[in-house]
């Protein structure tokens, strides 16, 4: 298959549908881990927000890709490529921290020294588990969730960012010696 029929093959309609499927396959596996009792940390939470606005979005967009308007559905690929590049960026922030080469936010990384006195940090101890951010919880072919979530949100800004290329370029001129198809 040539390049050129692999770029005809990637309408706007199919890449908001691959869109919404990676990205919702990617949610449900880290709400599987979370109830095989992995519990994600601050960071984890808000690696999903772009996953949550994009999927949202994707939905949007596969839905005008049925009606049309070109510059409408490539602003929101555009949009969609933008979100999921944040979402990369956050992974790639949280890696760090699991790595650390910085320090993470301090609600998750550092000494455990909030509580007023020791009786209380006793009480917490007992109701709370603390999930600290600059350890890995888990590794999945040796990499922490949140490098594959760097990973996968890049691909998707990527796929996302093509879309927009994609829908806004000039509609293929005929071959040489072939007549104009009417429509």
């Amino acid at each position: 298959m040539s390049f050129e029929r692999i770029l005809e093959a990637l309408t706007p309609f199919r890449i908001a549908l691959a869109i919404i499927v990676l990205a919702t396959a990617t949610i449900a596996g880290a709400w599987i881990f979370q109830s095989l009792g992995y519990i994600p940390c601050e960071l984890c939470y808000k690696e999903r927000i772009p996953y949550y606005v994009g999927i949202a979005l994707a939905a949007l967009t596969l839905a005008l890709s049925r009606r049309g308007g070109k510059n409408l559905m490539a602003a929101s690929f555009a949009l969609i490529s933008l979100i999921f590049a944040v979402g990369s960026v956050l992974g790639a922030y949280h890696s760090g921290v699991e790595y650390h080469l910085w320090p993470g936010p301090s609600d998750c990384t550092g000494p455990l020294d909030h509580a007023g006195s020791i009786n209380d940090f006793l009480n917490q101890l007992k109701t709370v588990r603390v999930v600290r951010c600059d350890e890995v919880e888990l590794r999945v072919f040796g990499v922490s969730l949140a490098v594959w979530n760097t990973a996968i949100a890049a691909f998707l800004a990527g796929l996302s960012a093509l879309a927009a290329a994609l829908t806004l370029r000039p509609p293929a001129a005929p071959a040489r010696g072939a007549s104009p198809s009417r429509s």
